[in-house]
């Protein structure tokens, strides 16, 4: 008897296939998704960004004379090549998705693997040298004044 259940067991198994997506699917394109709209956002951000600052550049009697200063992110290289790092790796994305919802009807699985895994390690290199290039700049024009500072003390 042991032997028939078994065997019943093997005989029903087999015919059974699973027409839902696997967990871990749905996992990396939610993923991918939120990186997309991370990507996006951060590019339109540092696009449309604009800062203006007044300085004053000489008081006649107690009246400040000042100059406004428009800061964009066209001014800066750095700040540039983030927002070109960003919207490249923002496309990578969006063809990833697309990759993930239509990748079924592909059979090459192991080209197409090896080719995500390279192609996602040059968004990541990308994006990381966007983010840092453009966090240099920004500490740095942070800190200038304290630096003009300290160089003024050291001349004295």
């Amino acid at each position: 008897m042991a032997s028939g259940n078994e065997e019943q067991k093997i005989e029903s198994g087999s015919n059974v296939v699973p027409q839902t997506k696997p967990k871990k699917d749905w996992i990396l394109l939610s993923l991918r998704v939120v990186t997309f709209f991370a990507t996006v956002s951060a590019t339109i951000v540092m696009s449309l960004n604009k800062q203006t600052k007044n300085f004053v550049v000489a008081t006649i009697g107690t009246t400040p004379i000042t100059v406004p200063l428009t800061a964009k992110f066209q001014h800066t290289p750095a700040f540039v090549y983030f927002v070109v790092a960003n919207g490249i790796v923002s496309v990578h994305n969006l063809v990833m998705i697309a990759m993930d919802i239509l990748g079924h009807k592909f059979h090459n699985r192991g080209l197409q693997l090896a080719l995500i895994a390279v192609l996602d390690t040059m968004a990541l290199a990308l994006a990381s040298s966007g983010d840092g290039a453009a966090t240099a700049m920004a500490e740095l024009g942070r800190n200038v004044m304290s630096i003009n500072k300290l160089l003024k003390l050291n001349r004295n």
